[in-house]
């Protein structure tokens, strides 16, 4: 078993993968809305914080690395969500060839603000 895998017990965050829905909006450009998907299982680790550049400021996101069990069609147009907390997919690998687990390197998006 290698160290870096959490045991299968860890793995009981339940997450919910957003897929985008894109539909013109009439002007040449394209309106993007995220539709509830399929329900995964898996543990969350802190990686890293990245500073990213937005309207004149920096902001620091922390960054996390989710790893699911199974091995789902992931590709960083999805997003991951658990609870409150909405998770950009960034890049995934896979740990080993068997296919056990897949590895999300994923960036916590800003919460919205409600009207």
């Amino acid at each position: 078993m290698a160290a870096s895998r959490p045991p299968l017990g860890a793995r009981r965050r339940r997450f919910v993968l957003e897929r985008p829905l894109e539909e013109p909006d009439g002007f040449g450009g394209v309106l993007r809305c995220y539709v509830a998907g399929p329900v995964l299982w898996g543990a969350l680790a802190p990686a890293s914080v990245v500073d990213r550049t937005a309207g004149g400021r920096t902001d620091a996101r922390p960054v996390y690395r989710i790893t699911l069990r199974g091995r789902p069609r992931l590709d960083p147009t999805m997003r991951l969500v658990a609870g409150p907390r909405r998770f950009a997919i960034r890049a995934v690998t896979e740990p080993d060839a068997r296919g056990c687990a897949c590895v999300c390197h994923v960036e916590e998006l800003p919460r919205e603000s409600l009207p």
